[in-house]
């Protein structure tokens, strides 16, 4: 048929499916990093397959800053740490030692800072889907950091997820158009160590929820 764009899906088989399970169990928001810098053409990639992601109305929102002037990355530190503090005094005595003594950000070490935005004013998709659900554009940026966050842990690299921020802060400090709005910032680069489990677990903060409840049949 003239124009048929159809082709043979590939075939998973059992090994696939089982090395996908292990990289989504191993999949974990790291906080601590080497320094060692991360390949330019390696990161380009994995944005690449990020934006591969599904998104409403195939309008593709997601926009990205790589973060790499020292001034503006100062910025940022000093909206974590001012967000910081607010969180940590909003918690009674029981939580805010065992919250002081966690590991929240990699500001310091990762190389590479890497903001996303959802740009909402896009015309792409012309509005398919997301005139009723507005907060699809947010969402469908989502889908495209946990693509990258996947593809990342192929590579063998770490991403951490930093959202103790002051998100119009970050955006001006950043110098970003007004339609944009942040989603993710994240810290990526070599992990300085190995876990399976989850950092919040292990510290005692708070253990997985069984996924039996929350599984809900109407």
């Amino acid at each position: 048929m003239t124009g048929d764009r159809r082709h043979n899906p590939p075939q998973f088989d059992d090994a696939f499916r089982a090395r996908l399970r292990e990289l989504v169990f191993w999949r974990r928001d790291v906080r601590r990093f080497r320094s060692e810098p991360v390949d330019g053409a390696q990161l380009s990639e994995l944005i690449a397959l990020a934006s591969r992601a599904p998104s409403v109305g195939y309008s593709q929102p997601w926009r990205f800053v790589l973060v790499e002037c020292p001034k503006r990355r100062a910025q940022v530190r000093a909206s974590f740490e001012r967000a910081n503090a607010d969180a940590l005094a909003s918690y009674g005595e029981d939580r805010r030692g065992l919250y002081a003594r966690l590991k929240l950000e990699g500001l310091d070490v990762a190389p590479v800072h890497l903001a996303v935005f959802a740009d909402e004013a896009t015309v792409a998709g012309a509005g398919l889907g997301s005139r009723t659900m507005p907060e699809t554009m947010r969402y469908s940026v989502v889908g495209a950091v946990q693509t990258l966050w996947l593809a990342a842990r192929a590579h063998g690299l770490g991403v951490g997820w930093i959202s103790i921020l002051e998100p119009d802060v970050v955006s001006a400090a950043l110098d970003v158009p007004a339609t944009w709005r942040l989603v993710a910032y994240l810290c990526i680069g070599w992990p300085a160590e190995e876990h399976l489990d989850p950092e919040l677990e292990r510290s005692g903060w708070q253990d997985r929820v069984d996924v039996s409840g929350l599984i809900v049949k109407r």
